[in-house]
């Protein structure tokens, strides 16, 4: 039984993995993709914009957001060269 449940949770963790949310929304889009083809409209977009709505609704998991903004004034310095010692 135990390598039942360890099974089970390989792929509850590889398929759900850290955010159920995203793994609810790539079924909802391939049935989306599914129901709009079997209906006779071309479905090719409906992926990669599901895809960008979900890369973006990771930002909420991530402690930094994924594109960060520039503040006006705020640079890092160069960093100064390596000068060797005279001999």
């Amino acid at each position: 039984m135990s390598k039942l449940r360890a099974f089970g949770a390989f792929w509850y963790d590889f398929v759900i993995g850290d955010d159920w949310l995203v793994a609810v929304g790539v079924v909802i889009g391939l049935a989306g993709t599914f129901g709009l083809d079997q209906a006779g409209v071309t479905a090719w977009w409906l992926l990669p914009l599901l895809l960008v709505i979900l890369l973006l609704s990771l930002q909420r998991a991530v402690s930094v957001p994924l594109l960060p903004r520039r503040r006006r004034g705020q640079r890092t310095p160069p960093a100064s060269p390596h000068i060797p010692p005279a001999n």
